[in-house]
């Protein structure tokens, strides 16, 4: 590969970071093609990009970023590595899951990144990613429970009227 080719590849990962910082590092070496275009799709359907990438040249971008929490995933480039690029921090774990739910081995987690809460190294991280609630979750949680205290403070309010309205 050209130093110019390599120059245009980290200019590439650079501004797809930029774009969306969430990412997975995956192995889904071993898949064959009908799995990969199975996973390709469900990324697709996920708003994940899934992106092959050689480890010398997404290391270069992470070391480029100065971000020492960032720099916790270059131990996770090695072997084969793909990139799973996303906005919803937990929607890759999920898919991940899914996909070993259903017997399959790969892709297996060998790190993420989510700018919320930082590094996670190693497969066992998997489920922790999962569990991490989305934007979309988080904002459905704080609408229930407005709305379960607002409709307490309805009770509270038609109780006291009741209560009144008997000693008069």
């Amino acid at each position: 590969m050209r130093k110019e080719e390599k120059a245009q590849i980290i200019e590439s990962i650079s501004a797809q970071l930029q774009e969306t910082p969430n990412f997975y590092v995956t192995d889904i070496s071993g898949l064959n093609a009908e799995q990969t275009s199975k996973l390709r799709r469900a990324c697709f359907e996920s708003g994940i990009i899934l992106n092959v990438v050689k480890n010398t040249l997404f290391a270069k971008v992470v070391e480029a970023a100065g971000n020492e929490e960032l720099s916790k995933i270059l131990p996770a480039l090695e072997g084969p590595t793909a990139i799973m690029y996303t906005t919803v921090a937990n929607a890759p774990a999920k898919l991940i899951k899914k996909f070993n739910a259903d017997g399959l081995e790969k892709p297996v987690l060998k790190a993420a990144y989510l700018v919320e809460s930082g590094a996670y190294v190693g497969a066992d991280q998997l489920d922790t990613l999962a569990n991490i609630k989305s934007r979309e979750e988080m904002i459905a949680d704080i609408v229930l429970m407005l709305q379960q205290a607002a409709g307490q403070k309805i009770a509270g309010l038609l109780k006291t009227m009741e209560e009144k309205k008997a000693e008069e």
